[in-house]
């Protein structure tokens, strides 16, 4: 096989798999249904009122098909402003609900540093909001997430270290009272939500805790210039075993899914953010997902609790409100995690982060991190790439030799590729090896894009002159034509292919990557930037020690 065509087909190969990639980055194909982790229920498809007050239905211990009404008091307005130093909470004292959610640290565009992420909002275009509370099995009043609370203060700011812990407070008539509590530190996006449940009646309290995430639908439409609209919008959920985002549209069109699990998690993403519930460990939770046009409501319900009388239990939920920061969320819970979604080469790209998180600890530089990084994986393969360059030195060395043999063959196909391989075999020459470095850099180059993509500590950060985010596109389109450049002068150091046809294809070759890499993340151009300089260079000396210029052993020059 023909050392050149080998090489434009895995570069046809390649382009393939990143439009796939892009194209279908949040879309998943009917037939690719969560494999019987949901079950549907028989109420068919969720409509738009039913889910304004939405309340995770309670089963009884003692009959499994009674479901609880809710009671709806009177609304309130009244909010509680909560704020660290990377979060500002606001929190309706109607059901001590979290309807704003603003990262201080994140806006949403270097260029105007005051228009800030908000992951939660009242907001119908922007709606999030993420309700706790408690069903109780006598069907009487109770603390759901549509009661109202009293507080001590309407304003709570965290200082230093220490926990931060607001008081909410509810009761009814009969001796029931919850203490919730909302519970944040400086410098972390985890919420503790608490609700102690003080019986002090003569009666036994039978209930169970819940948590719900409502979100909107995300209608934004796609763009080449914006690298983010090809990210995935939406509902999250993690069963036990795997994670599974969910398209909104299989919810409206199939209706609402439930499955079970004791070690699971609902969330919903938005690219480098996330909103997340996660419960107490090893207490089965029953999991359900709803959607209309314009909403998904994710929720939870424990199993049925029993408090004897003059006793009290305390019901523990925790949330993650924020970027996608891969050691937070870890101490969490290690599963939180996989809502950065590197693909199918997570088995590369895990790695590859670690090894730029650690550089960069050092360099303190994402764009130096990637310099860096592409080094070191460069240094790991030097041997090969330098096997594989030996046998490019050879190919050109014997290039006019293989052309004098297509001239002389011209009309006999089959007596040319005869003599090709002939020569092949008595120089000692490998037309394929030059393409090992190529397939081996594809893998690492998916693996990085996805770390570009994905990882959030790679969001807005700046390199030097006008690389000021490395997640998106060069604005000017420098490091590209650079590339181009890198890419031609590379190639002349390369056998020019005997096909004229293959020749002018490996001549657009350079235009083409250029035009394609000119919207993609600027930190990913840099990584191919680097790479393609350094192999310049290694094959330059390659050259100089086998090539034209000194005797190749069992090759005139």
């Amino acid at each position: 096989m023909d050392n050149q065509r080998l090489i434009i087909w895995a570069l046809f190969s390649f382009m393939c798999i990143l439009t796939y990639q892009a194209w279908n980055l949040d879309i998943q194909e009917k037939q690719d249904k969560p494999e019987q982790i949901y079950e549907k229920q028989d109420t068919g498809p969720v409509v738009s009122t039913g889910l304004d007050n939405n309340l995770p239905a309670i089963r009884s211990t003692k009959d499994d098909n009674n479901i609880i009404s809710a009671i709806n008091p009177e609304p309130s307005t009244e909010l509680v402003t909560i704020t660290t130093d990377v979060l500002e909470l606001k929190v309706n004292t109607k059901g001590g609900s979290i309807e704003s959610a603003i990262l201080l640290n994140y806006p949403k565009s270097k260029n105007n540093p005051d228009d800030l992420v908000e992951l939660l909002s009242v907001d119908s275009n922007n709606l999030g909001l993420i309700q706790t509370g408690l069903r109780f099995l006598s069907g009487e009043k109770e603390a759901n997430h549509l009661a109202v609370y009293t507080v001590d203060s309407y304003e709570y700011k965290a200082t230093g270290r220490d926990e931060l812990n607001v008081p909410f407070y509810w009761s009814d008539d009969n001796g029931v009272t919850v203490e919730k509590r909302i519970k944040l530190t400086n410098g972390s996006y985890k919420i503790d939500v608490e609700h102690r449940v003080i019986n002090e009646t003569n009666q036994e309290w039978r209930g169970a805790s819940y948590a719900q995430l409502t979100r909107r639908v995300n209608t934004k439409e796609r763009s080449m210039f914006d690298v983010e609209s090809f990210s995935f919008d939406g509902p999250i959920t993690y069963n036990g075993e795997k994670a599974e985002k969910v398209d909104p549209s299989d919810l409206i069109e199939d209706g609402a899914l439930e499955y079970v699990s004791s070690n699971g998690w609902i969330g919903s993403i938005e690219h480098h953010f996330l909103n997340a519930i996660i419960p107490d460990k090893q207490i089965e939770q029953r999991y359900q997902l709803s959607a209309n046009e314009s909403r998904v409501v994710s929720n939870m319900i424990g199993p049925v609790e029993i408090i004897s009388p003059n006793e009290r239990k305390l019901f523990s939920t925790e949330l993650f409100v924020g970027p996608k920061l891969q050691a937070q969320m870890n101490d969490i819970d290690p599963n939180l995690r996989l809502s950065v979604d590197y693909g199918f080469l997570t088995v590369l790209s895990q790695p590859l982060f670690w090894l730029l998180s650690f550089v960069y600890s050092f360099v303190q530089n994402w764009g130096l991190a990637i310099i860096s990084v592409t080094a070191i994986i460069k240094l790991l393969f030097y041997k090969l790439t330098e096997k594989s360059g030996h046998s490019m030195a050879k190919m050109r060395a014997v290039a006019p030799r293989l052309k004098a043999i297509q001239e002389r063959y011209k009309d006999n196909k089959a007596e040319q590729g005869r003599a090709t391989m002939e020569l092949y075999k008595r120089e000692k020459v490998n037309p394929i090896a030059g393409c090992v470095p190529m397939l081996i850099q594809m893998p690492f180059f998916l693996a990085f894009y996805w770390v570009l993509l994905e990882s959030v500590e790679m969001r807005q950060a700046s390199f030097m002159f006008w690389l000021t985010d490395l997640s998106s596109r060069d604005p000017y389109f420098i490091l590209p034509l650079i590339m181009g450049v890198a890419m031609l002068f590379q190639q002349k150091l390369n056998p020019p292919p005997a096909d004229p046809m293959q020749a002018k294809v490996m001549q657009i070759m350079p235009v083409m990557f250029s035009a394609m890499f000119a919207f993609f993340p600027s930190g990913l151009v840099l990584y191919w930037v680097t790479n393609t300089l350094l192999s310049i260079l290694q094959q330059w000396s390659i050259n100089k020690k086998y090539g034209m210029n000194m005797d190749v052993p069992g090759v005139s020059g």
